[in-house]
């Protein structure tokens, strides 16, 4: 059977559609390679396949975890391995579709062999966490590991932590693990890559109609929903896009016309970097507009 079909694209540009098309055309299964779009709660904000779209075609791994969990990209390799294993059985043609670059590039490339940290390392970090600033933990980091520091934000609280309990639990830095060849689940040759892209004007145009009919649909619900389960901000479901000024709205510090716009100009700014990250390391796939 050919290989996986791999759809790629920033947000708003029209993946959905494509992947749905091609998934009816080759006799598909869709599979998630979106790091938002995993979270059940989040169906609308996220702009998760509709009902009707998901029952012309099998989907795997769409909603299928809680906003409470800290999901990650090696978990995410975890369930791939599974849906792959599925669409081979149902013989089905896995048509892969997200904009999480990272996700693309562990199904290609495989992830750094890591050990596991130690659970009292990590549970000291991640109280320090709580206790201090990033910069403060930033200027650790800068003491006990500066190629990594060198690497991260200094307000990137999440991954300066993960950079402190990998050299304290294994006395070797991140990016010296980072260095080491993993093991790739998809081989390049054996897929059909693709990646949508768009002027950039037209996709900025796309993500407000798009906002604006989240909205239309039920997206402050959603927030409000999400708000009543008062998340740790440091999860990942924690920073869906538009979800932080819909929160603010609610909590009555803006407007809703403020909230909108606030979560327009959000969703734009990381549709800016997935187009660097599409530029930087999708050289090789197919453009398709």
């Amino acid at each position: 059977m050919p290989g996986p079909i791999l759809i790629a694209g920033p947000t708003a540009s029209g993946k959905t559609a494509l992947a749905l098309d091609m998934a009816l055309r080759h006799g598909g299964a869709i599979i998630n390679a979106d790091s938002m779009q995993v979270y059940r709660e989040l169906r609308i904000l996220t702009a998760r396949p509709t009902p009707d779209e998901e029952a012309q075609v099998p989907h795997r791994l769409f909603g299928h975890v809680s906003v409470r969990d800290a999901y990650s990209v090696g978990r995410w390799l975890d369930d791939v391995a599974g849906a792959l294993a599925w669409c081979a059985e149902a013989d089905r043609r896995p048509v892969i579709v997200g904009g999480t670059g990272l996700y693309f590039k562990a199904l290609l490339e495989g992830l750094a062999p890591v050990p596991p940290v130690d659970p009292e390392i990590r549970a000291h970090w991640r109280g320090e966490a709580g206790r201090r600033a990033a910069t403060q933990l930033h200027v650790v980091l800068a003491e006990r590991d500066p190629e990594m520091a060198s690497r991260l934000d200094r307000g990137d609280t999440q991954r300066i932590v993960r950079a402190l309990e990998v050299i304290d639990s294994t006395g070797v830095s991140l990016a010296e693990w980072q260095r080491r060849p993993g093991v790739p689940l998809i081989r390049e040759a054996d897929a059909d890559r693709f990646v949508i892209r768009r002027p950039r004007a037209e996709v900025r145009h796309r993500v407000d109609v798009r906002f604006d009919a989240m909205i239309a649909e039920g997206a402050l619900g959603e927030a409000r929903a999400i708000a009543e389960l008062r998340l740790d901000p440091e999860l990942p479901a924690a920073r869906a896009h538009g979800l932080r000024p819909l929160l603010s709205h609610l909590r009555g510090d803006i407007d809703l016309a403020a909230a909108i716009e606030a979560g327009k100009l959000e969703t734009r700014q990381y549709v800016k970097r997935q187009e660097i990250w599409i530029k930087r390391n999708m050289i090789a796939w197919i453009n398709m507009n």
